[in-house]
């Protein structure tokens, strides 16, 4: 049954970070030091796109004991043929990227890193993170992070998820697809305003705004000939003439087209102890409305719409480090993509931001510098937002 805290919720202005006690497996490793404070910090997960055969098995290889049982779960959760870990260490790009294994794929690959680090790193997620976040699809990795779902729970949705915007995507003959669009901050705005303004003016165009990824860069989902159409006036009649970037999508994730995905979502999410929303639970940031689910109610109603509607990333961005005052942003999962658009908007690292930066673990090798830039960060609190 859902659990709903009795008034609201803040977030926590600093929590000391725990140290594990589990023994590492990693030849070189780092316990996540306590402190009395730290910076506000964000937890973040990728979306769809990022998914690449082999992903898994730099992880396999390096913490064997931490890793197999994970794996085990996967498969005895899914229970499909082929078995989704044999379709990530072993399949076909087509097999990978196909959305229904995609979206379980980069999901699982998400918690599995951070479960690693937990286990095998001491690294405590309700005492090290104040709030959490996921690009599109990242949003289910992030519910579980937050402790709103379970992970065998989560996988089984991004499943079904996937299976039914699969078939959404087949129900049309034309060539269905989403294009990013690159432009100068200052004319990001008035671009999209003038996309939005003809779109509502030709309302047979199956075409829409997907994505608000940045300050200079936003998706659009639909039909490849209508966006084009749309392009094309824009450029001719409002001087507008964005950078266009076909991305590797054959489905217009984002778009009216998957509505049939809110309604299963729906159903999914309002399942008996499907989801958890108490003082237990980390505040999650909402794809559609670019702030914190307030509710168990809430939650189900816009992760469900999120499926068919526009991810709020930028303003998502905006709103924590301008709003929240989040001063540390924590990149779990695979690629890059992420880290790159938090970056964008807030700095990297050092001189460019007071209190943290941003920082990515998308590999093993990477986990010793991923360490110590937590450690070393941990002791940059900047008191004029704490």
């Amino acid at each position: 049954m859902m659990r709903v805290p009795a008034g609201g919720r803040l977030f926590q202005a600093s929590r000391g970070a725990t140290s594990g006690t589990h023994t590492p497996t990693h030849a070189s490793t780092r316990a996540y030091a306590s402190r009395p404070s730290r910076p506000k910090t964000a937890l973040f997960f990728p979306g769809q796109g990022v998914q690449r055969v082999g992903m898994l098995d730099p992880w396999l290889s390096a913490f064997p004991s931490t890793v197999k049982p994970i794996l085990e779960e996967i498969d005895h959760t899914l229970a499909i043929s082929p078995s989704l870990t044999s379709l990530i260490t072993s399949g076909t790009n087509a097999e990978l990227t196909a959305t229904q294994n995609a979206q379980p794929a980069i999901m699982s690959t998400s918690i599995l890193i951070l479960r690693v680090l937990e286990k095998d790193f001491g690294f405590n997620t309700k005492e090290t993170v104040d709030v959490t976040l996921g690009h599109s699809l990242g949003e289910f990795a992030a519910l579980v992070a937050a402790g709103n779902l379970q992970f065998t729970s989560a996988l089984k949705m991004v499943r079904r998820r996937g299976e039914v915007m699969a078939r959404c995507s087949a129900s049309t003959q034309a060539e269905m697809g989403m294009i990013a669009l690159v432009c100068e901050p200052d004319q990001r705005d008035v671009t999209l305003d003038a996309i939005t303004r003809y779109l509502s003016q030709n309302p047979d165009l199956r075409a829409n705004v997907a994505n608000i990824n940045s300050k200079t860069q936003f998706v659009l989902s639909g039909d490849i000939a209508h966006i084009n159409t749309v392009l094309k006036h824009i450029s001719q009649f409002d001087s507008h003439d964005p950078r266009a970037v076909r991305l590797k999508a054959d489905s217009p994730f984002h778009s009216p087209l998957m509505r049939p995905t809110v309604d299963l979502m729906q159903n999914l999410l309002r399942q008996p102890d499907a989801v958890t929303f108490d003082d237990s639970t980390l505040p999650c940031i909402s794809n559609v409305t670019a702030k914190p689910f307030s509710s168990a109610e809430e939650l189900v109603d816009l992760v469900a719409r999120s499926a068919a509607e526009p991810v709020l990333w930028h303003q998502s961005i905006v709103y924590l480090h301008q709003q929240e005052k989040v001063k540390r942003w924590i990149g779990i999962g695979p690629g890059k993509v992420g880290r790159n658009l938090v970056g964008k908007e807030v700095g990297m690292k050092g001189i460019d931001v007071k209190g943290g930066g941003v920082l990515a673990l998308t590999d093993p090798k990477e986990i010793d510098e991923f360490m110590k830039a937590l450690e070393d960060t941990d002791k940059a609190v900047d008191e004029d937002v704490e």
